[in-house]
């Protein structure tokens, strides 16, 4: 078994046993798809980012009743032939709202769902277009997505959602990926062009990036966000410094979408000197003999690092996780 793995079944086991103190959550875990639903989401204002790309703009944080699930970015690419949705959110409430806000632009419709990657946070929202625009829409992604969401997945995002949101997000279906996407496929807008990129394991071993050509915007999904450090588990350093090379060597990107937090032309570089000085420090430690308990001295004296530690969310939260992971990753490419 995998680390990786191991963190889901572990994860798996977790959903069931806590929380269940909660009679509510109790009873939505016996059929989590018919309990009753959760509140309407707050309408959040959709944003121009390109010539064709429009976003709503999560209020970025971690599920927490507060926020009702909605802390990832809702994009869409809108052309001569319909609008893509990328990543579509958390649940049906948050997919509802978003439908709301593009149909205030727009009354095009919409014609295919591109899921970025299988933490639900992007996936979860399907529903919601499901129901709007019928049975039948195209909803891409990775072939490793779409397994990892049929599989056991799936039920861990959609229970742990519930559970984080006090039910805010309940009466949200499980809609997954059916069409698969790869390296290369594209989607022909009339108007504007969407190609998709997958070269290597980055932030999951199933990463889609969408690049919309015309309009020069680059949606990142989770490979790179916006002063924000979370989940790597099942991740890879050396994947993301690879993905990213070939992006800027196959791409002519201006702005970086992430799917957490502002888009902007230097979010790339942020992420990156973030991740460089973490995974360089902690190969430097193993390198000398360091322990795994040395490494976060090691981590914290690089400028890169240190820097970034009062403006990036979940910094005290993830960053432990994020230098073991590092470590162990760089013991292994030892080998």
């Amino acid at each position: 078994m995998t680390r990786r793995d191991a963190f889901f079944r572990a994860a798996a086991a977790t959903s069931l046993l806590c929380g269940c103190g909660c009679d509510a959550f109790a009873a939505a875990m016996e059929d989590p798809e018919n309990s009753t639903r959760g509140p309407p989401v707050k309408d959040q204002p959709l944003k121009p980012i390109g010539p064709h790309v429009f976003m709503i703009q999560a209020p970025d944080g971690f599920p927490t009743p507060e926020n009702q699930g909605f802390m990832s970015n809702v994009t869409f690419v809108a052309g001569h032939e319909g609008v893509i949705v990328i990543d579509s959110g958390a649940s049906l409430q948050i997919a509802e709202m978003a439908i709301r806000q593009l149909r205030a632009f727009t009354h095009a419709p919409v014609i295919g769902v591109v899921n970025t990657h299988y933490h639900g946070d992007h996936w979860l929202g399907n529903h919601g277009f499901v129901e709007a625009f019928g049975k039948d829409l195209p909803l891409y992604a990775h072939p490793g997505t779409r397994r990892a969401i049929d599989g056991a997945v799936g039920p861990f995002w959609r229970d742990s959602m519930l559970k984080w949101t006090d039910q805010a997000s309940a009466g949200t279906r499980i809609a997954a990926p059916n069409r698969d996407i790869d390296h290369g496929f594209t989607l022909d807008l009339g108007d504007v062009t969407l190609r998709c990129h997958h070269y290597c394991v980055a932030h999951t071993p199933a990463d889609i990036l969408v690049e919309v050509v015309e309009d020069g915007v680059l949606c990142a999904g989770d490979v790179v966000m916006d002063r924000r450090i979370a989940n790597m588990d099942d991740g890879s350093y050396l994947g993301t410094f690879a993905t990213l090379d070939a992006l800027a060597a196959h791409t002519k990107t201006k702005i970086w979408l992430p799917a957490h937090g502002s888009p902007g032309a230097g979010v790339e570089r942020w992420q990156r000197e973030l991740f460089e000085g973490i995974y360089r420090s902690c190969a430097e430690a193993v390198k000398q003999g360091v322990p795994l308990e040395g490494a976060m001295a090691f981590v914290m004296k690089d400028p890169g690092v240190s820097s970034r530690a009062q403006e990036t969310r979940g910094w005290e939260r993830n960053i432990g996780k994020y230098v073991s992971l590092a470590y162990l990753e760089a013991e292994q490419a030892q080998f």
